[in-house]
């Protein structure tokens, strides 16, 4: 990836008397631009060989200086571009000369998604989805600022490299397993295919990059480990709480953000009855109809004058996704359950095998 720099004399446009504009021309990997450096000479003057004015004259010495800056800021703008962009051409180079930023950055057009998915909050995205996104872009922000020293990154420059070198940073500086890896991937992948949609972009570089996933094997709870947690005398409010949510969430089957909207309305009494939550599914909008058990019920009762509840319009103490999870792993080592299936967000199936599951 060589640069050659030259300056040539633009003999067709030679003014009426007689001097000529002198352009610079810089060529890379076969392709050139040629730019006006502003400057004219009358060819008699010019040494084309030394690729400057020929004499000592001071007029000679300043338009030699000028070259001279020319040249040195071509050659600096390719250092840097070859130091953090990694594959760029003689447009790139251009564009930085002459101060054009034509392409539009990564974390704009993420920024952008980011906006519209707040605009779509309950009609098609959740807040959850919302924070995960966000999650996403910071990662993806840390990895440029990582790799290239900038705030953003060009789109034009995104390529198989760029994306196999994210890879490698969110395995080695986060040690993110590969299923987690894929997450963050799927949603640079949207974005991308957002930027390919705005016509920013001509094609989404994961069509050559592929990141496969995992096969994991879920460890359910029994019976019985799920008896141990109902029972268990926690006297700490928060955990308290977080075990009666997961309790809940075991016999309703209700994910993490459809128990963190749950509300009086979504409370039915059937023809049958019986009480019922009927709501709509945060990740498909699905209407769902689900049966208040026994169990869930008493968690329920428990909560029916909680200030905090009270104050939300909730039914439950439901804290934040993270805490959840957390506070969950801390309610596994007290109860003496090492499994890793005790999650806020994971759905029933996950969470207590019934019967012959």
């Amino acid at each position: 990836m060589r640069l050659t720099i030259n300056f040539i004399l633009k003999k067709a446009r030679q003014k009426a008397n007689g001097d000529i504009p002198v352009y610079v021309r810089f060529t890379m990997n076969g392709k050139r631009v040629e730019l006006s450096t502003g400057i004219f000479v009358h060819p008699d003057k010019w040494d084309d060989s030394g690729q400057q004015v020929k004499g000592k004259t001071d007029n000679s010495r300043i338009i030699n200086n000028r070259l001279d800056k020319i040249q040195m800021e071509i050659l600096d703008i390719y250092n840097q571009l070859k130091s953090t962009e990694g594959d760029f051409n003689v447009i790139a180079i251009k564009n930085k000369l002459l101060k054009i930023d034509e392409s539009k950055g990564v974390l704009k057009v993420f920024d952008y998604y980011l906006d519209s998915i707040l605009a779509k909050l309950n009609k098609g995205y959740s807040m959850e989805t919302y924070k995960h996104y966000k999650s996403s872009r910071k990662r993806l922000a840390d990895f440029i600022k990582f790799q290239f020293k900038k705030s953003d990154y060009s789109l034009d420059n995104i390529n198989y490299k760029f994306l196999d070198a994210f890879d490698i940073y969110l395995k080695k500086e986060f040690k993110v397993h590969q299923n987690t890896a894929w997450n963050y991937h799927k949603h640079l992948r949207r974005v991308l295919n957002l930027a390919v949609s705005m016509d920013y972009l001509q094609k989404n570089p994961y069509s050559k990059f592929k990141v496969g996933l995992e096969e994991t094997h879920r460890e359910f709870l029994t019976s019985e480990e799920l008896s141990k947690i109902e029972e268990k005398d926690i006297q700490i409010e928060r955990l308290s709480a977080v075990r009666n949510v997961f309790v809940f969430a075991c016999y309703t089957g209700l994910s993490y953000s459809d128990i963190s909207k749950l509300n009086d309305s979504h409370l039915r009494i059937g023809t049958d009855q019986k009480e019922w939550i009927i709501i709509d599914r945060t990740k498909t909008n699905n209407r769902c109809r689900i049966p208040v058990l026994p169990k869930a019920k008493v968690v329920l009762n428990k909560y029916d004058d909680y200030p905090k509840n009270q104050f939300r319009g909730l039914l439950l103490p439901v804290l934040t996704n993270q805490k959840m999870n957390s506070y969950l792993k801390e309610l596994g080592d007290i109860c003496g359950i090492k499994k890793n299936c005790l999650s806020a967000s994971v759905k029933l199936r996950y969470l207590f095998k019934f019967g012959n599951g």
